[in-house]
């Protein structure tokens, strides 16, 4: 077992603070890793404050790992001391299912095993994220992250990257489409160059109207709000796509009713009920259809790197002492970061 520090929330009431922990052992197939860098995730929150009564504490979050590779086991091929290298959301899974060897380990049918606060497929033990110095990870799970991209933006593309990429790539979202995307968070504005950069149409939808500009900063062809009936009247029945990032209820059927017949609504962000309920009219009389994705696999998550550092997009990003992550966490539930929080894992060793 090897000592590790990070930052851990104790309880569902505690702010996050130091740690000193233990790793677990470096098997045949594992790639040991130096973390330099942490994106932060709106689930990272979720999970410390125990929102979904599934946290096992201490927990230490982080699923947007970028670090260097220290060792590796006998069985590692791919990888080498100094590599420069990325871990998402998730360490494990079956490897055996359907899902798995088709390298779609996030559906792995007996359940993949989270970055944090899943459970050790071999020995039982907990999972600990990013918020550390270092993780042990098996080579199947790691990904190289290309050359020319910047590894501080490239962090948040392991989940907000991957989890808008994926819907866009699987459904087939191609030149001259038109998708909205709903939202402009860190998930919206990833969404945004996805789309833009596979050729299609897009228009951010938001509540806000003085993110307008702000949102054709980001790329934007079009914006509307979505609180201004008007503009929402003008948008009926005009995309092929609709990519929601919104995380909270929400009524969907005034964006269901964007949609033109075989228009697809994709769900990223919500995992609670459909609040306000569903008009099955807004999909039955149009062969609409409601969707949801989660991240992505294994090969799929190299691909989104890779597609990135060709079409030179990276996720905008606000760098962080780790001493400031309950602050962070404040800011992040009040909608204040452009568009992901970063840690320079650097500043752990003066923590």
């Amino acid at each position: 077992m090897a000592n590790a520090k990070g930052y851990a929330a104790e309880s569902a009431d505690s702010e996050l603070a130091p740690i000193s922990f233990e790793r677990r052992e470096p098997r045949p197939d594992d790639v040991s890793i130096e973390i330099d860098y942490c994106g932060v995730c709106h689930t990272d929150i979720h999970f410390a404050e125990n929102d979904w009564g599934v946290t096992q504490f201490p927990v230490v979050p982080g699923h947007e790992i970028i670090g260097r590779v220290t060792a590796v086991g006998s069985d590692v091929t791919d990888y080498k001391v100094g590599d420069t290298v990325g871990v998402g959301c998730m360490v494990d899974s079956c490897r055996t299912c359907s899902a798995c060897e088709t390298g779609l380990e996030q559906y792995c049918q007996d359940g993949m095993t989270a970055t944090y606060n899943g459970e050790d497929r071999h020995d039982g033990s907990i999972t600990y994220g990013g918020y550390s110095d270092s993780v042990i990870v098996s080579e199947r799970f790691v990904v190289k992250v290309p050359e020319k991209l910047d590894p501080v933006s490239a962090a948040p593309i392991l989940c907000a990257g991957i989890t808008t990429y994926s819907p866009l790539r699987h459904y087939g979202v191609k030149a001259g489409d038109k998708v909205g995307v709903i939202g402009m968070g860190g998930l919206g504005h990833m969404g945004v160059k996805f789309a833009k950069a596979l050729g299609a149409e897009v228009t951010i939808f938001t509540r806000s109207e003085s993110k307008v500009a702000e949102a054709k900063q980001q790329g934007a062809d079009h914006v509307v709000v979505s609180t201004d009936d008007r503009q929402m009247e003008a948008a009926a029945e005009s995309f092929d796509f609709m990519l929601d990032t919104v995380p909270v209820q929400h009524d969907l059927n005034p964006y269901l009713n964007c949609l033109t017949f075989d228009g697809t609504h994709i769900l990223v962000g919500l995992l609670e009920s459909v609040a306000p309920p569903l008009e099955a009219g807004n999909l039955v009389f149009k062969r609409r259809v409601l969707a949801g994705s989660l991240i992505g696999g294994m090969p799929e998550t190299q691909e989104v790197l890779d597609f990135c550092a060709d079409h030179g997009i990276t996720c905008d990003v606000e760098m962080i002492d780790i001493r400031n992550i309950n602050e962070a966490y404040e800011r992040m539930k009040k909608g204040d970061v452009k568009y992901r929080f970063v840690i320079d894992m650097k500043t752990l060793k003066a923590a």
